[in-house]
């Protein structure tokens, strides 16, 4: 062998020295990973806490399982090992180590009862009141002799002159009624009389007329309310007929208010409900009402459903066309809750892992509800007490699904004493007190210009509420300052008791 290397080259020589060196470093590596085989399994198992590893996995994807650790070939992390005591323990939950809860960063939070208020923002906009409205008609046809200078959308009070009606008929016929008063004959009097008003003549003109003697072929039309004229089609010189509609007069005190609610919150909203409106025109200020319908059907390019509320109008300082910016306070009602990071939505139903008494962790399916505030209301499938998984429960999700967990189903949840009592509360309406002024008494209903009611964050108002009957508001009149409590029931605020201040 020397006498061949001698023969060489200095540069075979050298290429020679190098390709020697490399074989020995081979060598030597190979000896050393035999002596420790086996050691980044055992490493890699001991960091885990794991006493024997059934496998590999990540924890992205469960299914797929491997022999060894190392990096998984899905997500840029490393392979977490299957501990042999893992498993379920009796098939009732998941077992995780100490030192594997703590790594994976598991955090839990108790499901307690509390008060879920998520308002309801909207864009709104006032409108005419619906419900008072008047048309303007003759009783007898005719001919327009004045119109007194009204023009559409100008405001008109109670009583005023609309228009003056020439009527010829009933110039003969008020002829023959004085003629036949003359006679002193009561019977036919009566009966003459009597065709007058099927004229149509009001009974004010008819006795006008048997007064003075002479007839009366002029009427005045006046307004039958106040508010705005929408609509006018009377001009002087027209001749008009019987029931013909001259114009039509709008109120809007109160005012509707016409907010636009998107359909996922729409089951938010109840008729009798508080709401409060900004408006860029009166920066500053707020204005109550209060929901008064729902109408049934929803706009299809918006996908939003029309919430109509009355507000108070003094002064007749909102107009109809004005937009607002509007608030709809929810009902005030105790809830079940948990944290919305909680929640597992798979798709078919809605989960939740909880810890367990004797350790370990069970998917629980639930039925939620409202969500507001990094909050969300359980309707079913959970107990106040118990503890939900807030951080890390996908992958114990993912451990339940790989061990064959059952899921406990919503109406095994245990019952407490705390929901019985929630329930009993709920089956009580809680009664609220107030002070104010009475503007306006019926036989069912009582007007009450009042101050902030704090607990159901409602600011000073007027508003009607019902009442017990006559019998409750007896001795009260207009103006008089009382102290009352009421109660929110379904059908909207109602009086318990009233009396008057310093009583």
């Amino acid at each position: 062998m020397k006498a061949v290397f001698e023969r060489l080259s200095p540069r075979q020589r050298s290429y020679a020295a190098a390709a020697g060196i490399a074989l020995i470093s081979l060598g030597a590596g190979y000896g050393l990973s035999m002596l420790g085989g086996g050691s980044d399994d055992g490493d890699a198992a001991a960091d885990a806490g794991c006493e024997e590893v059934l496998y590999w996995y990540d924890p992205m994807v469960p299914d797929q399982r491997f022999d060894e650790p190392g990096k998984s070939p899905f997500m840029d992390m490393q392979l977490v090992p299957k501990c042999a005591g893992g498993e379920a323990q009796a098939g009732e939950g998941v077992s995780i180590d100490s030192a594997m809860v703590q790594n994976f960063g598991i955090r839990t939070a108790e499901a307690e009862y509390g008060v879920l208020e998520p308002e309801t923002t909207v864009t709104g906009t006032l409108a005419y009141n619906g419900s008072e409205v008047a048309i303007v008609q003759p009783r007898a046809g005719g001919y327009v002799q004045r119109t007194y200078g009204h023009a559409p959308q100008d405001l008109i009070a109670r009583g005023a002159p609309v228009v003056d009606l020439l009527v010829p008929e009933w110039g003969g016929a008020q002829q023959e009624f004085l003629a036949v008063a003359a006679t002193g004959d009561a019977a036919l009097t009566s009966a003459a009389r009597q065709r007058l008003r099927l004229l149509g003549m009001p009974e004010g003109v008819i006795s006008s007329v048997a007064r003075s003697g002479r007839p009366q072929s002029t009427i005045t039309v006046t307004a039958p309310q106040s508010g705005a004229i929408t609509s006018l089609g009377v001009r002087p010189g027209m001749t008009v007929m019987a029931g013909q509609s001259l114009a039509e007069i709008s109120g809007y005190s109160p005012i509707w208010l016409e907010a636009a609610v998107p359909e996922a919150l729409a089951g938010s909203a109840r008729v009798g409900q508080p709401v409060s409106a900004t408006l860029t025109a009166f920066p500053g200020e707020r204005f109550a009402g209060r929901i008064i319908a729902i109408l049934p059907s929803a706009q299809d390019a918006s996908r939003t459903i029309t919430v109509r509320a009355a507000m108070p109008n003094p002064g007749l300082r909102l107009k109809p066309g004005m937009f607002a910016q509007v608030t709809i306070a929810p009902e005030r009602r105790e809830a079940l809750l948990i944290p919305s990071e909680a929640v597992i939505r798979t798709g078919e139903r809605t989960l939740v892992m909880i810890t367990q008494e004797s350790g370990g962790y069970r998917p629980v399916e639930v039925r939620i509800g409202r969500e507001a505030g990094g909050r969300t209301e359980v309707l079913a499938g959970l107990a106040a007490g118990e503890e939900v998984v807030t951080s890390g429960q996908f992958l114990l999700d993912s451990e339940a699904s790989l061990a064959g967990i059952d899921v406990r189903p919503t109406e095994d949840a245990p019952t407490t004493a705390g929901e019985n009592e929630a329930q009993a509360n709920a089956d009580e309406p809680r009664t609220y007190r107030a002070t104010g002024t009475i503007e306006r008494i019926t036989a069912g209903s009582i007007t009450l210009r009042h101050g902030p009611v704090k607990a159901l964050e409602w600011p000073a108002m007027t508003m009607g509420f019902a009442t017990e009957g006559p019998a409750q508001v007896r001795g009260f009149q207009r103006g008089d300052r009382v102290t009352f409590t009421f109660v929110q029931a379904s059908t909207g605020p109602r009086i318990v008791s009233i009396r008057k201040t310093g009583q």
